[in-house]
């Protein structure tokens, strides 16, 4: 049962109170001001750049994201004045290392988690330590996408840079040091560094001592710990002085925490330039198979059973810029209107890779049966049909872990689309419930009820209150089921040379 501390705010609520919520996500910043019931106020964005230098490379410049938090803030004190400021809250995507120096200054660009250069130094990391060993200390498959093998990289590569670095700290973690002048982390954004001893909740020492010379690491603090902002800070954002400022989440956690998913048997489906498909688990469990990562929920004494399929919007977006359609929206509406049947068949590895239920980090996007009668809606057809099948391998590997098939709560990214969330109740047979205004900003919300919480100790009615529901048509379920085992003998045959003609 959830703490007594985690009750949503009601009669206590106070009308002029305004909580703020900033998400730092792969494209861009999102900012939501919430009231104490749970209404948004104000909205803001500003999109940054990621840069691409070399093959495999996927960086972003954390100067960048503070530019962005400046300019969101500044939206929102157009819409809500600052006196009604209560706190803000941060969220995050992860894994993405930034390096600073002694002086908290970035040395070199952020890695985000896009990046594909560590592939290498994740397997002899893994290799070194034992992967189950690994694996039941921190809940996590560790490869290049973690920090400690992509500061490996950096550390046998870089040296300048290895030089000037003192430690080693998340996208979250950086942005909230520049606000409060303290380098913490929270647990869900420690277990993406390849270290943190989920039943300890702390670093783990033998793990860390398999990289040499590694830098310091912040120390790890509960979610819901709220920090003063600094003056400096707050005089450059227009906002009071020891403003509480909370230390937050990673994403996927907050986006679920935004949701309303939040007791155990609960699953949340987070679309975006990748997608989460994350259960919430009351007891710390570990899969035998690997198949999905276990991390640290918002909400003390719960877990995320969490799968990340990499390739989902941005897959969806690289293709329409291909064909010359303008949008991830308008490519899923020519797929709506193409003869699903008709379509080939398109594994989705195009990250490259996959850590969905699969984590097989050598898969590469492949197009099986295309011919000269397809057409571009054919392309976003099979792809959509490729993501919604590795879609109902997670949650159907949920269920094998004991969760029941309650409807599945979407938000975000290509779940906004409802031809797209009829294809993901059809392939998976559950209920998808999802807003009716196709809002993507709960990652936001979580941070803004998260900092409601470290406060007041309640939690803002954040939830998806007006919802409509997508029930499986049960006459698609033989076309999914062939549609998915061709599927698997596309895959079962890529990087083999073998030829398949797919029926």
């Amino acid at each position: 049962m959830p703490s007594p501390s985690w009750r949503v705010a009601a009669s206590s609520t106070h009308p002029d109170r305004v909580w703020v919520g900033l998400d730092l996500g792969t494209s861009g910043l999102k900012g939501v001001a919430v009231d104490d019931a749970g209404a948004v106020l104000a909205r803001g964005q500003r999109a940054y750049p990621t840069h691409r230098p070399e093959p495999g490379a996927c960086e972003q410049d954390p100067q960048d994201w503070l530019d962005a938090v400046h300019s969101v803030v500044a939206q929102l004190l157009d819409v809500v004045p600052a006196h009604r400021w209560a706190g803000i809250g941060l969220s995050a995507m992860l894994p993405t290392l930034v390096t600073v120096d002694a002086s908290l200054v970035a040395v070199g660009p952020a890695i985000t988690w896009e990046d594909g250069r560590a592939d290498a130094y994740g397997d002899a990391f893994r290799a070194a330590a034992g992967p189950d060993h690994v694996y039941r200390r921190t809940g996590q498959w560790v490869d290049g996408r973690y920090l400690l093998p992509m500061w490996q990289r950096i550390a046998e590569t870089d040296d300048a840079r290895a030089a000037q670095t003192a430690m080693l700290l998340g996208a979250k973690d950086f942005v909230l040091s520049r606000l409060v002048g303290h380098t913490v982390t929270d647990p869900s954004t420690a277990a993406g560094f390849g270290c943190f001893d989920l039943a300890a909740g702390r670093w783990d020492p033998d793990l860390c001592d398999l990289v040499p010379d590694l830098p310091s690491l912040p120390d790890v603090v509960p979610s819901a710990t709220a920090l003063p902002l600094l003056d400096t800070a707050a005089d450059d954002l227009g906002l009071a002085r020891g403003l509480p400022v909370c230390a937050g989440a990673a994403d996927s956690v907050l986006g679920a925490l935004g949701m309303g998913v939040r007791e155990p048997g609960d699953v949340a489906y987070v679309a975006g330039t990748s997608t989460v498909v994350l259960g919430v688990a009351d007891t710390l469990v570990l899969d035998p198979l690997h198949r999905f990562l276990v991390t640290p929920l918002a909400l003390p004494g719960t877990w995320g059973l969490e799968m990340d399929l990499l390739s989902t919007g941005a897959a969806i977006r690289w293709l329409a810029a291909l064909l010359g359609v303008p949008d991830e929206r308008a490519a899923l509406a020519l797929a709506a209107a193409a003869e699903p049947e008709a379509a080939p068949v398109f594994l989705p590895y195009v990250a490259p890779g996959e850590q969905g239920a699969l984590w097989d980090p050598d898969l590469t996007g492949t197009v099986v049966g295309l011919t000269l009668a397809h057409g571009a809606g054919d392309l976003v057809s099979g792809l959509v049909q490729g993501i919604v099948v590795e879609s109902a391998r997670c949650l159907a590997t949920l269920e094998s872990t004991g969760f029941d098939r309650r409807p599945v709560r979407v938000a975000g990214g290509s779940a906004s689309d409802a031809w797209f969330r009829q294809q993901l109740a059809d392939a998976s047979g559950r209920e998808v419930v999802a807003p009716v205004d196709g809002d993507s900003d709960y990652s936001a919300l979580g941070a803004a009820s998260l900092t409601s919480v470290a406060v007041t100790g309640r939690a803002l009615a954040t939830r998806l209150a007006d919802t409509v529901t997508t029930r499986p048509d049960t006459s698609t379920t033989q076309a999914w089921e062939r549609r998915t085992q061709q599927h698997e003998t596309a895959r079962a045959n890529v990087g083999h040379g073998v030829a398949s003609t797919l029926r």
